[in-house]
Order: C-alpha cells, then sequence, then structure tokens
C-alpha cells in the first residue's frame, strides 16, 4: 500500500473544487493500492509528510504569491523533516487569478529545499473553473495515485 498526501488551501473555494476533484481522481475505484489523506494546509503537518510516499500541493495565488495557510504549512514542517523526505515525488496545481507564476515561483523555491521531486508540470489554472479544468485536476490526482501503485515514482 502506498500513501498518498494532498495538501491545499482555499479561500474563495476555487481551490476547495480544484482539489476535490484532484481528490476524486487519486481514489478513483480502479486505484486500490493507495490510502489518500485530503487535508487542508492548516490541519497538515510534518507527520503526514514523513507518511506520504507522494505529495499533491494545491494553492491559490495571493498577491502573486502563494497563500498564507500553504507558507505556514511549510514554516511548521521544513526543520522536522529536513532529509527525511527527499525525492519524494510531488506535483502542484494552482488556482490563479492572474498568471500564478509568481505562486508557483515561490512553491518551488521552498521545495527545492525539502528536495522533493517533481513529477508532473505544474497545473495552472488561470480564470472560472469548467468541466475541462475539473477533468484536468482529476487526471492530476489519479496520475499520482496510479504511478504510485504501480511504484514508477
Amino acid at each position: 500500500m502506498k500513501n498518498l498526501l494532498i495538501v491545499y488551501h482555499s479561500q474563495s473555494g476555487k481551490n476547495l473544487e480544484m482539489a476535490n476533484a484532484v481528490h476524486t481522481g487519486a481514489t478513483h475505484p480502479d486505484i486500490s493500492g493507495v490510502e489518500v489523506r485530503f487535508l487542508r494546509a492548516f490541519d497538515a503537518g510534518a507527520e503526514d509528510l514523513l507518511w506520504a510516499d507522494g505529495i499533491i500541493f494545491g494553492t491559490p495565488e495571493n498577491f502573486g504569491y502563494m497563500s498564507g495557510a500553504m507558507k505556514d504549512f511549510f514554516d511548521r514542517t521544513f526543520y522536522s523533516v529536513e532529509g527525511a523526505v527527499e525525492a519524494k515525488p510531488y506535483c502542484v496545481f494552482i488556482g490563479a487569478g492572474n498568471d500564478g507564476q509568481g505562486a508557483l515561483s515561490s512553491l518551488t523555491r521552498i521545495i527545492k529545499g525539502y528536495k522533493f521531486k517533481e513529477i508532473h508540470e505544474p497545473l495552472i489554472i488561470v480564470g472560472e473553473l469548467t468541466e475541462e479544468v475539473n477533468a484536468r485536476c482529476e487526471e492530476l490526482g489519479m496520475g499520482m495515485a496510479a504511478g504510485l501503485e504501480a511504484g514508477i515514482y
């Protein structure tokens, strides 16, 4: 059994909808060998990162940066897991009002310190959510879970 952690933050509800779609994909009935923890950034901690075999981070773009809740998550966990989570696969989804690049840059800068391994291009959604966007979010979750189950990551 592999373990997948989905950590997200949402203020307006957009990222919650995206996170729910990621979770739906990760818990698809065809994937039976992966346990998923689905946690808000304020509720997740170092023990969750240590438990996880793979991580999906989701944040809105706030003022050209990741959300304060996601930054708080990183602040609370970094030193507790330093050196113990290297090479764990991760991917990112961002709900953006602008272009999402500031949020992505700030996330990537911090994630480099953890030494996680990126396994998928960041999914940056600018503007309103659509059925196509929800499908892409589901695919992200399913792809990570299926890759963990198959031992690819």
